[in-house]
Order: C-alpha cells, then structure tokens, then sequence
C-alpha cells in the first residue's frame, strides 16, 4: 500500500466540462432516441395496455419455479383484468357455440354485412386475449415485487398494511428508494442487466443503495471536522460488488427524479413541498436526462484515468464549485452550519435538535418525531451505548419516521458532549450520534458470494466500507449487537445538505449534478483497491457501446419500475378495502 499522501483540496470544474452533443453521441441498441414522457407517475403508468403488455417483465425465477407464488388476493387484484378474462372465455364459448350450431355459409354478393360482423368478432377477441396475457403478466409481476418486499420488511402486501410501502407507493422515486432489494433481485435474474466488459471491472466496495439523494454535503470526519465536502452519505447498504451497480441505480434515480417532478409541475401527484421548492427554468426533458447520464459517465472515466496518470487523486475530496453550479449555494448553506459557520448555533444538526439555551441539555419536545424512553428504559439505554459514544451521554430519543428503504429500522439519537456544561465553549463540544439497527446489504440476498468479506455481520460490514470508502471517516464510527440486533454508531455531522429532485432537476443543474456525482462515486470506488490501479484501468478501457448499453438499459428499467409502483399502489388499494391495517 504506497504511503497515505497529505489530503488536497480539488475543486470541481464542471461548468468548463464540455456539455455532450446528443446529435452526435446517440444511445445505440435503442429505437427511442426521442422517448414519449410519461403523462402519469401513478396507475396511467399501467393501465396503457398496448405499451405494458409489450414491455410488462417478470422475472425469471417466476417461471423457472423460484419461490413460492402466493396467490391470496390476487383473484382480487386487478379485478379490471380479471373480468376481462372471464368475458374473453365467454366471448370464445360463444362464437365456439355459433360455429357448431350454424354451417358455413358462402357470402351474399353485394353485401359485407357477415364479413364485417366476423371481422369485429375476431377483433374484441384478440383485444380480450392480450387484456388477459396483460392481467397475467401484471399478476406475476405483482407476486414478484411482494415477494422482495416481504423478504426485506416482513411484511406482505397483500396481507398488512405499512408505511413504508403506503410511502414507497406514492410516486416511482419513492418506489425506487424503498426497493433496493427489487433491483438486486432483477439484476440477478436479468430483467436488469450490466453491459459485459462493466460487469468485469475488478470487484470493489460499493454504495449498495446509490440514488440522487444519498450523496450530499456534510463536514468530513463527523461532527469533529468542520471542512465541508460532497460525496456519498449512506452506508448502510455498502458491501464488496460492482461498481456498475451504483451507477445503474444512481442512474435510475436521475430519471425518475425529473419524472416525479414533472408529474407534480403539471398536477399529476400531489406534493405542495416538491411544487414549492421547483425551480424557475424549465425542468430537464428527456433528451436532457440522457445528456446528464452520458455526462456523468463522463465525469466517472475522467476521473478514474487521473487516478491511473497519478494514484493520489484518489484520495481528493470535492470542497468547492464554481461559483454557477447548482452546488455553489448548497455547499455556502453547509458552510454555514458547520462549527465555525455563523448559523451554528441556529442551523446546524445539534441546534435544530437540541435546545441550546436550557440546561440539563435535551432533546427538544418533537411529537412524531422523537420519543422518549421512560426512566426504566433510558437507564437499560445509557449503559448499552455509553461505551460507543466517546463522552458522557445526556440525552436519548427514539428516532421515528426517519427515510424510506430503513423506514422501519429502530433508530436512537444520543446527545453527547462534556459531563458539566458551563459554557458557551462547552456546547461546541457536544454531538449528536446515531445509534441506528442495521440489516444485511441489500445486494447480499442474491450476491452473498462475491467476497468472504460479505459474511461480516451487517453493521461490521458497513464501519468496514464507510472507512475505507470516504477520505476522512466519521472519528466516532462502530458498531455493536444487541437485544438480537446489529446497530452502526456513527456521528451525526452537524453540517448536513441533502439533495432533494427538485434542487436539480432543471438541464443546466441535473447536468452540472451528474458531473458532481461521477467524479465522487469514481473517487470512492477507486478507494476500494488501494494497493494497485487496475479498477481505474478497467474503467478506462470500457469500450464505448458498453457505456452507452448501460443508459438503455436503465432508461427501460426506469419504465419498468414506474409500472411497478402502480402495481404496487393497486395492491395496497385492494388491501386497504379488505378493511386491512
């Protein structure tokens, strides 16, 4: 391992990157050069039956007898198709009937009044039966997606209402972000592929659950450093894989990302905060997604071949932008918030939590948000997490409703800092930790064998990951096990920006972001293997068909999980109406 250089500062230079032609740089392998913008996020995503039937995918395992299909409710689902299904036999039992009971007979000259009668018969028929194939394929693909859900949350669909789903169910994003799980199942079986030379590229510790939202802006080393960086913020899914995973799933979540904020500019979903917080230009379309994809490729090869002319790239940070990237603002905001800033005391992770102004120190009174242990509980609490928490712990709460794809995750929040507080100088030395339940990564239900190192408990595997992935790790950083659960503990840094689809989603910023993105999803990547430079290599010598491969590929599973939504919204509307909670 060649000797760790001193850590640089590099600024991102994305408005003087070359913005791609897509006259030019079309994506091969695909007749939708110009695809139609989806006029529904919700159940119009489904009900077009012509474009469903054509691309509706279920997975392999459902016909190679993988898992077992559960068919309670689903004579319910869907009941449209259902009673289709049921008209089209009847409709076959009918003209079976009329051709054994009458014979055949020449046609009138002069008349087609028979001909067309028989044309139209033969027509309902036919849209019948493709309303049936459609009923069946939509049925599987319902089982398939209730089948992941279940292995993840223990929770069936078709059998129990939760939150997470009723969250996930109301627009595709939110899909995504909740159905982590669903896309490794696919990659497996193929409905989602990686291009042939990506999925070769040496293995490498990876996200796990990349998506636009789980990179952002926060002070290196916890709430212990206050230099502000941007880069990936959520472990909890990171194992060793492909690195083609992450990009994929980063992918996907651009173009769902502008899509849910389409859907809520013209009306179609209803979420004032999103149509509030949209910006004033024009929102990206299509072409402009892929112009992004393309660039963040871009961005994501630039960067790994620096590395290969000179391996301490690796260990860059991006700290600045120029002063037009869409980042600029949000990075000032951070700035701000960290332990030097001067919205500290007002807007920093500790003051939005704590109330700064009272002693003892607590947490503040957040209905719905946080919850107080009793004095039993609280008790059991500090002697468990006192070890971990690397001063003396003031105050716990149970975190509630916190994210999507860990929505159902216990969480607890401790407040830490100096056993006597006298000062104002004290309080700068107080932190929020996390002490959060992990579960396995999301791709080891269906990669568990690509690393030995995959077999560390969960939490384990994420403090391993998170230090070797990021620069300048959290300093309180670990994990432990109890009351039958593995938990990470980690700081909460009190400089924290998450980025949200509508800070991006106009051409000149999801552009500008997908820049940011590549060149820190490359730097941590190339993290993974710090002996040598033969990731960064095989990055560089993907050939261009591959890369281009990759945005089809996800551009299709992007309408594929929009389908899937929809589905999933269905079902927990028959759910619902059984009177289930």
């Amino acid at each position: 391992m060649p000797p760790r250089a001193k850590p640089t500062r590099t600024t991102a230079t994305t408005a003087a990157s070359p913005k791609p032609d897509l006259q030019n740089e079309q994506v091969q392998g695909t007749g939708d050069t110009h695809p139609t913008e989806p006029k529904s996020q919700t159940a119009k995503a489904v009900t077009s039956k012509k474009t469903a039937a054509k691309q509706a995918a279920g997975p392999v395992s459902a016909e190679t007898g993988m898992g077992t299909v559960d068919t309670h409710s689903n004579a319910e689902t869907l009941d449209t198709h259902s009673k289709a299904a049921t008209k089209t036999k009847d409709t076959a039992a009918t003209v079976a009937g009329s051709k054994k009971a009458s014979p055949k007979k020449a046609a009138t000259p002069g008349t087609v009044e028979g001909t067309v009668d028989t044309h139209q018969t033969k027509t309902n028929s036919t849209k019948q039966a493709a309303s049936l194939r459609l009923a069946k394929a939509e049925l599987k693909r319902l089982d398939w997606i209730c089948q992941q859900l279940l292995a993840t949350d223990h929770v069936d669909p078709r059998q129990q209402l939760l939150s997470k789903h009723e969250k996930m169910a109301s627009n595709p994003f939110r899909f995504m972000r909740g159905s982590a799980g669903l896309f490794y199942a696919d990659l497996q079986q193929g409905v989602l592929k990686l291009p042939a030379s990506i999925a070769q590229w040496p293995l490498t510790m990876v996200q796990g659950d990349c998506h636009l939202s789980n990179l952002g802006l926060f002070t290196e080393e916890g709430s212990s450093g206050d230099l502000v960086k941007f880069g990936p913020n959520d472990f909890d899914d990171a194992c060793i894989g492909h690195a083609g995973w992450d990009l994929l799933r980063l992918s996907l979540s651009f173009i769902l990302a502008v899509r849910y904020c389409r859907a809520v500019q013209q009306g179609e979903l209803d979420d004032a905060e999103t149509r509030d917080a949209l910006p004033k230009q024009a929102l990206a379309d299509d072409n402009d997604i892929r112009s992004a994809l393309l660039q963040l490729q871009q961005s994501y090869r630039r960067t790994s071949m620096k590395i290969i002319e000179d391996p301490e790239v690796r260990y860059h940070a991006i700290t600045d932008f120029d002063k037009d990237h869409v980042l600029k603002p949000l990075l000032k905001k951070a700035i701000a918030r960290s332990l030097k800033g001067d919205k500290f005391w007002s807007h920093s992770s500790l003051a939005k939590q704590v109330d700064l102004n009272q002693l003892p120190l607590r947490f503040k009174d957040k209905p719905g948000k946080l919850q107080r242990p009793d004095a039993t509980q609280l008790q059991v609490l500090r002697e468990v997490f006192a070890p971990y928490a690397g001063d003396y712990i003031h105050d716990i709460v149970l975190r509630l409703g916190a994210g999507t794809g860990s929505l159902n995750m216990q969480r607890y929040y401790l407040l830490v800092g100096p056993a006597q507080i006298t000062s104002k100088d004290d309080l700068t030395l107080c932190y929020l930790v996390e002490v959060k339940q992990q579960r396995s990564a999301a791709p080891l239900a269906f990669f568990s064998e690509l690393s030995p190192m995959n077999r560390l408990s969960p939490a384990h595997l994420t403090v391993d990951c998170q230090r070797q992935m990021l620069r300048r790790p959290d300093l309180v950083l670990d994990e432990l096990q109890w009351d039958g659960n593995h938990y990470l503990v980690r700081s909460l840094h009190h400089a924290n920006v998450d980025i949200e689809p509508a800070d991006v989603v106009s051409a000149k910023a999801l552009w500008q972001y997908a820049d940011a993105c590549g060149q820190a999803m490359a730097l941590v990547h190339n993290r993974g293997d710090r002996r040598s430079i033969r990731f960064a290599k095989a990055v560089a010598a993907t050939p261009e068909q591959d890369w281009q491969q990759l945005v089809t590929n996800i551009w299709q599973y992007a309408a594929q999980q929009q389908r899937d939504c929809a589905l999933l919204q269905q079902q927990l509307q028959q759910t619902r109406g059984r009177g289930v909670v």
